[in-house]
């Protein structure tokens, strides 16, 4: 794995505005980065893909451990109204459409994870469609060589299944949604859009803030359309316990992602996987804050619900070394053991690698200044070679 210098594409902007990436710039920084690549061996990505697949494997028997537990259910910070919701989720096969894993890899040691993005997670058209046309247009300009890859079937596979949801799920129309304030969440759910509608599956869009509420408890569109089928890009700690959370059972809709996403989304989850599998190869030692554990001389502290790097402290030797201030932590903490990212030309690398009903089919890296990946952190492509 290694970090290698190369030019620019000469119109990656106009591509970026044909193709409707409008996000690669944001608050002034640049957000999408091409100087420079990061290259990994065939081996080095079977290794991450392999890992991704086992953890994967993992966090679905977690689910299944705190669905039949009501200690566990209320220790995740599932409000008690909804506990028959999330287990019915669970228990009754609703399908997923993807997830991302935060990885630690420097390509000699195994991947680490560090956290599980299962319900709500971003940069996905970057990873999915940008770096690969990337890629393409490298090796016609002679910048890469002819036989470079990508480790990249994410369009493939969303749209197979988009498709398979149509066929074996029932999925006649479905709706897609996201926050009016967030041009990244807005660019991810359009591209989603336009994979469902590539696979035949008839699709509409609105705000969540646009969700409204029919007179026999289903919730409807824009035009009082019931809404059967929805993708969401909001997460479920925040619908769990909002007004309208005591209408989720009732209102006959199959969300995407399933409300038993908001267990393994929820940093709970990486305690309970190393109490279930311990000292496993891919894992750090995690506990609840709360809870009597071994000492650990270099941790990191997360809350259950942060979001983009927020309300995280890491301490080294007793010192705090990187903190980032926000709006979790009420309730409750899991402390992890510090694994440092490994470092090239004087940034951190994050390996995201990303899942599609429930197989490992791709990676995106982000490069951040800070010990802490936050949502600014810089997305740079990546080629297989050699």
């Amino acid at each position: 794995m290694k970090r290698v210098a190369i030019t620019e594409r000469p119109d990656w902007r106009e591509k970026a505005a044909e193709f409707g990436f409008q996000f690669h710039t944001m608050y002034g920084e640049p957000y999408w980065c091409e100087e420079a690549y990061y290259q990994f061996t065939l081996a080095q990505i079977e290794e991450i893909e392999n890992a991704t697949a086992e953890l994967h494997q993992m966090c679905l028997q977690v689910v299944e451990k705190v669905v039949n537990s009501d200690a566990l259910m209320a220790k995740f910070c599932i409000p008690k109204h909804t506990w028959d919701f999330v287990r019915s989720s669970w228990r009754t096969q609703q399908p997923s459409l993807y997830s991302r894993l935060d990885l630690a890899y420097d390509g000699i040691n195994p991947p680490k994870l560090l956290e599980n993005n299962a319900d709500t997670p971003t940069s996905l058209y970057e990873a999915a469609f940008f770096q690969w046309l990337w890629l393409e247009d490298q090796i016609n300009a002679g910048k890469l060589d002819a036989a470079s890859d990508q480790y990249n079937s994410l369009q493939e596979k969303l749209i197979e299944r988009f498709a398979d949801l149509q066929a074996h799920h029932g999925f006649s129309l479905l709706h897609l949604a996201c926050c009016q304030d967030s041009e990244e969440d807005r660019g991810t759910v359009q591209y989603l859009q336009d994979c469902a509608q590539e696979a035949g599956l008839p699709s509409e869009f609105l705000f969540m803030e646009e969700i409204g509420l029919g007179e026999k408890g289903q919730f409807t569109d824009l035009q009082n359309q019931v809404i059967g089928n929805l993708f969401k890009l909001y997460p479920w700690e925040f619908m769990l316990r909002e007004m309208f959370s005591t209408k989720l059972e009732d209102a006959g809709v199959r969300w995407l992602e399933p409300a038993w996403k908001c267990i393994i989304s929820n940093k709970a989850l990486l305690p309970l996987l190393w109490e279930m599998f311990p000292n496993h190869p891919n894992l750090l030692p995690a506990y609840f804050a709360q809870d009597d554990h071994p000492p650990l001389q270099h941790y990191v502290t997360k809350p259950l619900f942060s979001r983009e790097g927020a309300n995280i402290q890491i301490v080294q030797n007793g010192q705090e070394v990187a903190r980032v201030d926000g709006p979790y932590g009420e309730e409750g903490m899991i402390v992890q053991q510090f694994h440092p990212l490994p470092q090239f030309e004087g940034s951190y690398t994050l390996i995201g690698s990303w899942l599609v009903d429930d197989q490992p089919c791709g990676i995106g890296l982000r490069e951040d200044r800070e010990l802490i990946t936050q949502d600014l952190s810089r997305f740079y492509p990546h080629i297989i070679l050699g």
